[in-house]
């Protein structure tokens, strides 16, 4: 009983710590999807969420509703970037650790149109799967997913974002971006801002 206690209140802190980073994307036209806060206003989600709009909108947890442009694109590992405006919002924190197969992950996003649903699993392996150009590095779970939760946050127990849930794969595997490549591709497109910043 006081380990079920214990769990519980961990992933209420889990569950605090992760929701107001947490985003729901609309393009307008196919339903949404979920996005992550990443700091200075950007806001990281699927491509495939965005699709080939140059404007979506963003709802934060605090209820406040923005148009953001998209900024970059990435359709090699399927992520997109947004920009709101600053406004002090919080951000997430990405894991720097290699994720073992094994671990407790959860997933967080907006399923079939709810808001903010936790679904936890285990990392089944650290692999790649073959894209249109080429091999992307993946992580594949058994954690739950629906429409809706593409953009949302793949997290260790510690709440920190390991990856970017991006599809579901051979029925009941998920897959995620890692973490190691959200950071090279904000990295770029940070980059990219200040050079058109200087001009």
């Amino acid at each position: 009983m006081k380990a079920t206690a214990l769990l519980n209140a961990a992933l209420d802190e889990l569950l605090e710590r992760i929701r107001p980073v947490l985003a729901l994307v609309s393009n307008g036209r196919r339903g949404a999807g979920a996005g992550v806060l990443a700091g200075d206003g950007l806001v990281l989600t699927n491509l495939h969420v965005v699709g080939r709009a140059h404007t979506v909108q963003v709802l934060l947890e605090d209820g406040s509703r923005y148009d953001a442009p998209v900024i970059a694109r990435d359709p090699h590992v399927d992520l997109a970037l947004l920009q709101i405006p600053a406004n002090g919002h919080p951000a997430a924190v990405f894991s720097s650790s290699r994720p073992r197969p094994g671990e407790l992950v959860y997933a967080f996003g907006h399923p079939w149109g709810q808001r903010n649903v936790l679904t936890g699993g285990v990392l089944s392996a650290v692999t790649s799967l073959r894209g249109w150009h080429g091999e992307v590095p993946v992580l594949r779970a058994d954690v739950q997913l629906a429409p809706g939760n593409s953009g949302g946050p793949l997290l260790n127990a510690s709440g920190e974002v390991i990856g970017l849930n991006a599809m579901i794969f051979g029925g009941d595997q998920s897959v995620a971006i890692p973490a190691s490549l959200i950071q090279s591709f904000l990295a770029g497109a940070r980059k990219n801002q200040r050079m058109q910043a200087a001009l």
